[in-house]
C-alpha cells in the first residue's frame, strides 16, 4: 500500500495523502511544470504504513456491548528495521491475555487455541532450563516465578541485581466492575481500589512515561553493565497503552538486507512508540525471541547472517482473542 502513484509529463510523483494530492494539483495549475522535476513527499517518524488490516464496525451494537472490530495490524518500513504493529481498540470485544508454555512453545504454537487473532512474545526466561525469569499472572495466580529457577537465584553475578529482577515492571489487566482495564507498572504496585488483578506478565524496563533500565537493574553505569544494549540495534519487543486506552502491540525486526547491522536501539524504540500515541510502554524479551502472529501470518524479529528468519521457542506469549 503506503501512497497513490502518479505520472505525468512533468515527472514521477508519490503522493502519500489526499491533503498532499490537492496541493500537488494546485501546484501545477498555480505554477506549471518547469523545474518541479521530481517531487517526493515522505512523513516522518513514524511513517506512512507500508500496510495495514483492520476489518470497521461490523454490526450496529448497543453503547454497553463491545463492537465487532478487528485488531489492526500495520507494518512500518524504516532504514534499519521493519515494525509490526496490532492496536486493540477499547471499544472492540477482542481482548489481550497472557499465555505460559509448560516448556517452551512457538508464537505458532500459542496462536493455535481458536479465535486468537494475535500473538507477541512475552517475559524473560532462561532456554537452558525452559524456566522463567520473569512473572507472569494468569487468573489472578502466579503461575511463573522466577524464584523457582535456581539458574538465576543462585547466579553469582546477578546477586547484587536480584531485588530489582524481581520487582520489575509488567503489563496487567484488572477486571473493574463490568470493564477490563490495562496498565503498566511495578510488581509491588498495589492493584487499584475497586479493581482485580486478572493477568500481568513481567518485561522490563519501563519505556514510557520514564525509561527505568538503570532503577530496574538492567543497566548499571557505574560498572558498564547493559544487559539490554540499550544504545544497540536489535531486533525489540514492545507492549504500550495509548491515552484512549487501546493496547498496541509493538515488534521491531531486522532486515534481511543488513543482517548484522539493522534492527532498532532502545532509545529509538522509545520515540517510535511515543510517535504512535503511546502513553505507558514496556519493553519486552527481544533479541532471537522477538516475533509476532497476526491473523496466522508469522513476523520474527531476528535473521541470520544469510537475512533468513530465526524462529525461536519462548516461555510466555501475549494473546489477542475474543
Amino acid at each position: 500500500m503506503g501512497g497513490l502513484y502518479a505520472s505525468s509529463s512533468c515527472g514521477v510523483f508519490i503522493i502519500r495523502s489526499s491533503i498532499v494530492k490537492r496541493l500537488w494539483i494546485a501546484s501545477l495549475a498555480l505554477f506549471g511544470c518547469g523545474g518541479l522535476g521530481l517531487w517526493f513527499v515522505y512523513s516522518l517518524i513514524p511513517p506512512a504504513p507500508v500496510s495495514s488490516q483492520s476489518t470497521p464496525e461490523a454490526t450496529t451494537s448497543p453503547a454497553s456491548t463491545p463492537i465487532v472490530e478487528l485488531p489492526k495490524y500495520q507494518r512500518y518500513s524504516l532504514p534499519n528495521s521493519d515494525i509490526h504493529t496490532v492496536t486493540i481498540s477499547p471499544r472492540s470485544r477482542f481482548k489481550v491475555s497472557i499465555a505460559v508454555a509448560p516448556t517452551l512453545e512457538t508464537v505458532e504454537e500459542f496462536a493455535k487455541p481458536q479465535k486468537t487473532i494475535a500473538v507477541l512474545n512475552g517475559g524473560f526466561f532462561d532456554p537452558k532450563n525452559a524456566k522463567t525469569t520473569s512473572y507472569v499472572t494468569k487468573n489472578g495466580k502466579v503461575v511463573s516465578n522466577p524464584e523457582q529457577n535456581d539458574r538465576l537465584m543462585q547466579n553469582l553475578d546477578l546477586q547484587p541485581y536480584l531485588p530489582q529482577i524481581l520487582e520489575r515492571s509488567e503489563f496487567r489487566s484488572y477486571q473493574c466492575g463490568e470493564q477490563v482495564r490495562y496498565a503498566i507498572a511495578s510488581r509491588l504496585e498495589k492493584v487499584p481500589s475497586g479493581c482485580k488483578l486478572i493477568d500481568a506478565i513481567g518485561g522490563g524496563p519501563q519505556l514510557l512515561p520514564e525509561f527505568t533500565a538503570t532503577e530496574e537493574g538492567f543497566v548499571d553505569p557505574n560498572v558498564g553493565r547493559d544487559s539490554i544494549g540499550v544504545n544497540q540495534r536489535n531486533s525489540r519487543s514492545a507492549i504500550g497503552i495509548t491515552q484512549d486506552g487501546s493496547v498496541v502491540l509493538v515488534m521491531a525486526a531486522q532486515r534481511a538486507d543488513a543482517p548484522q547491522n539493522s534492527g532498532m536501539s532502545v532509545q529509538a524504540l522509545v520515540g517510535f512508540m511515543q510517535r504512535l500515541g503511546v502513553k505507558q510502554a514496556l519493553n519486552l524479551d527481544g533479541g532471537s525471541s522477538s516475533a509476532l502472529v497476526y491473523q496466522d501470518q508469522t513476523f520474527y524479529g531476528k535473521v541470520d547472517k544469510a537475512g533468513k528468519p530465526v524462529p525461536r521457542a519462548i516461555k510466555s506469549a501475549i494473546v489477542v482473542h475474543e
